[in-house]
């Protein structure tokens, strides 16, 4: 990837596709090797860093991975995300062995609905219908009366019984979002991406005035002001068809920077800016990053560290999960 440092600080950070494609290292080649050795697929978010995303199977969205993880036939389940993807894919395949390179990679919106929080909730309100955002823990989507993505989540809340009050957990940015999209009232979960929110109304319109002519495009767990700057309001991948379908060779993109691997790679003649937040020339999300060429090769080689979870709670969450895909197909 070629990166261009341009204008004054935070520097804004270009990305375009190289002329050459780098050859795999030795451990890239290895961890190639030991996938067919031992039917493994590797699953890999569109957050994680270029070097595993150039060795994966099937790089994607939540709701492409989760879809991959329902219909392999591979024996293992390698998932370069965070935990609670590494779990859906279990719930889903309760029967594989799952892996994850490191199980300290977690989630700050997960982290800001507590199982125990949402069950005291609903006790108190049991008469609301729960759709939850697939960046939830396993406790919390058996709570759940249907899972979504940032790429289904219109869809599933449209399909919601008109006479029944949603609570939407567990992050407030897509919910609203999803509000304005449907006209359906919601209660909102008071949860949020760190990442997303460091995005500011300030550090875009800075961004827009070097590049006027560059949409802007920002997933919905942006903040309602970021949002109304932006030309497209979408999901990881729909990002991918927005940009190949526009006439525009130039992007802002308002997202956490392991996308721009993903759009370089498969749009190689356009140009994309990491959106810059008040503080830095990019968004790093701290959790996707802690997967590692050198963890996921040893991830393999031991096949470990595996994800296990109680048969009560793969087979109540897993109900919720299988609703979303029925109702997305």
């Amino acid at each position: 990837m070629i990166k261009q440092n341009l204008g004054s600080a935070p520097s804004l950070r270009l990305y375009r596709k190289e002329s050459t494609t780098k050859a795999l290292t030795t451990e890239q080649q290895e961890i190639i090797n030991l996938k067919k050795d031992k039917n493994a697929i590797l699953l890999c978010h569109n957050y994680q860093i270029e070097p595993i995303q150039q060795v994966a199977d099937y790089v994607g969205d939540s709701l492409g991975l989760a879809r991959q993880a329902a219909s392999t036939d591979a024996d293992i389940i390698i998932f370069c995300g965070v935990h609670f993807m590494a779990e859906t894919a279990k719930i889903l395949n309760p029967s594989k062995t799952v892996l994850l390179p490191d199980l300290d990679a977690g989630c700050s919106l997960s982290d800001s609905c507590p199982a125990d929080q949402l069950a005291d909730y609903k006790a108190k309100n049991p008469d609301l219908f729960v759709v939850a955002y697939v960046n939830c823990s396993a406790a919390v989507k058996a709570l759940s009366d249907v899972i979504c993505t940032s790429g289904n989540a219109v869809q599933i809340v449209n399909q919601v019984p008109e006479n029944r009050e949603i609570l939407f957990v567990p992050d407030q940015n897509l919910g609203q979002w999803v509000i304005g999209q449907t006209g359906r009232k919601m209660r909102l979960w008071p949860g949020s991406c760190y990442a997303h929110v460091l995005f500011t109304q300030e550090s875009i319109e800075r961004c827009r005035l070097e590049y006027p002519k560059a949409p802007v495009v920002a997933h919905p767990e942006c903040v309602q002001t970021v949002r109304d700057l932006a030309d497209k309001v979408c999901s990881t991948e729909k990002m991918v068809n927005f940009c190949k379908d526009h006439s525009s060779d130039t992007f802002i993109i308002l997202t956490e920077s392991g996308m721009m691997h993903r759009l370089t790679r498969e749009l190689p003649d356009k140009t994309f800016i990491a959106g810059p937040t008040g503080n830095c020339a990019c968004n790093d999300c701290r959790f996707m990053k802690m997967n590692t060429v050198k963890n996921l090769l040893e991830c393999l080689r031991s096949s470990s560290p595996e994800i296990t979870m109680d048969a009560h709670i793969i087979e109540k969450s897993r109900l919720p999960i299988e609703k979303m895909l029925e109702w997305s197909s």
